[in-house]
């Protein structure tokens, strides 16, 4: 049988490998990932929510869905989806973050099964899912249609699809690289490529290219002065979210 074909980028992947030991340091090279996570996590929850009528008020508003992290990296989402309910499958392309990963969730009491493995092979292997996560990822890929085409390929009819990126503009460059990586040293120069970065219409046109009908779209904003990050409706200028659904 021939191997799935991938999207996977190797020398990003070997990016995300160099750094797989310090995913759960909040002062670490992820310390960006960490400030964003709970802006992340709300946006998704309320997401989920909403799609399957979920009340989230209740211990685990999420048991019986299916939900796969892809690009998992150390889990820092796949544990709260957990906790909320939801049978998680986090998997990643770099190896080296899957042990990482694997020992956290053991040492929180948490059942989560991380997988070394791609979209590809996973929608290839006829893996369904409620909700796919796709978190800062789609940059990274070599061919973003492919890879959104795998990740429709994976939901079940009805099925939410989040994605999350960068916007491609001056601004992201003077935020994205030059402050995270060169002046404020949150990330090692080189992890973004900015002609990778892809605008929020860039992203829709792809989305239903690859046969998701996009629901909504709201930035990710950083305050400075109050050190958090907050969810706008208007400002999608760098860093932003989109939900989309497999038509039923």
């Amino acid at each position: 049988m021939q191997p799935a074909q991938t999207t996977v980028d190797q020398s990003e992947v070997a990016k995300f490998e160099a750094m797989a030991a310090e995913w759960w340091d909040p002062n670490g090279k992820f310390k960006p990932l960490h400030m964003l996570n709970p802006c992340r996590l709300d946006y998704i929850a309320a997401q989920i929510a909403a799609e399957f009528g979920r009340d989230l008020t209740q211990e685990k508003p999420f048991e019986g869905l299916r939900l796969l992290d892809i690009g998992c990296g150390g889990g820092l989402l796949s544990e709260p989806m957990a906790r909320l309910g939801a049978e998680v499958v986090g998997a990643d392309a770099a190896g080296g973050n899957i042990p990482v990963a694997r020992v956290h969730s053991e040492q929180s009491g948490l059942a989560i099964d991380y997988r070394h493995t791609t979209a590809e092979a996973l929608a290839a292997a006829g893996e369904q899912f409620d909700v796919v996560l796709n978190m800062e990822v789609v940059e990274h890929v070599s061919d973003p249609l492919a890879y959104l085409t795998a990740c429709r390929q994976l939901l079940r009819p009805g099925g939410l699809h989040i994605c999350s990126t960068i916007n491609r503009n001056a601004k992201s460059f003077a935020v994205a690289i030059v402050g995270a990586e060169y002046v404020m040293r949150w990330l090692p120069k080189g992890t973004h490529e900015w002609n990778k970065f892809i605008t929020p219409d860039e992203l829709f046109a792809l989305l239903e290219q690859a046969g998701l009908r996009p629901v909504d779209r709201k930035g990710f904003v950083f305050n400075p002065v109050s050190w958090q990050w907050k969810l706008s409706d208007r400002d999608l200028s760098v860093n932003y979210v989109t939900a989309s659904v497999k038509p039923g």
